[in-house]
């Protein structure tokens, strides 16, 4: 019988994934709590194999609970459910010992199934979660990527990204619109992107 806690605040959500693990044959919800402090106190005495663990919780958060579970009950398996997606969560979660990364848009279906995988030793994670951390590992290569534009084509995206027009750019470089257009197709092609955002993006980023 594989033993699951679960920490959420929110009752009806909480109570499902009770319901949820209990109605499937060889697991059982063993704990539930509310709160990170509720959680630290019984789970030691609990040893279940598996936590899910919001991110928002009223006092500690998640992500502390999560490193405390690794520390103290190194046996348990971390993995997040909550509806958060964004990146400085995703790699803080995971840095602090998270297995899994899901969000709470997932099917029950889809929960069982990433519980699964994390018993049988995978790393369950939603699709965009996945993307993520899959970008977080191309970082190098954007930054060799921005690293080949000249210091003209810098000084050209460094102002794109402070929302200037071509015109305004053009003026404080004392330099033709042409010359800024064709600065900016080079940017694009050597960043690889397509527009103006996707050049910003890769270079707030770098």
């Amino acid at each position: 019988m594989i033993s699951i806690a679960v920490v959420d605040d929110l009752e009806d959500y909480r109570n499902g994934l009770v319901n949820l693990i209990n109605w499937n044959e060889g697991y059982a919800c063993t704990g539930a709590y509310t709160t990170a402090e509720d959680a630290m106190q019984h789970l030691p005495n609990l040893k279940p194999d598996i936590a899910l663990i919001d991110i928002c919780l009223p006092g500690k958060s998640g992500i502390e609970l999560v490193a405390f579970i690794h520390e103290a009950l190194p046996e348990t398996l971390c993995m997040m459910c909550t509806a958060y997606d964004e990146d400085e969560k995703v790699f803080k979660a995971l840095q602090a010992g998270a297995y899994g990364y899901i969000l709470k848009s997932t099917s029950p279906a889809g929960i069982m199934d990433a519980i699964g995988q994390l018993v049988q030793g995978g790393s369950p994670m939603s699709a965009d979660v996945a993307r993520k951390v899959i970008i977080s590992f191309q970082e190098p290569k954007r930054g060799k990527e921005i690293e080949q534009l000249t210091a003209r084509e810098k000084q050209v995206l460094e102002l794109l990204s402070k929302g200037l027009l071509y015109k305004e750019i053009a003026s404080q470089l004392i330099i033709s619109i042409d010359t800024v257009k064709r600065h900016c197709f080079n940017i694009y092609e050597k960043l690889h992107v397509s527009n103006r955002t996707e050049a910003i993006n890769k270079f707030n980023r770098h």
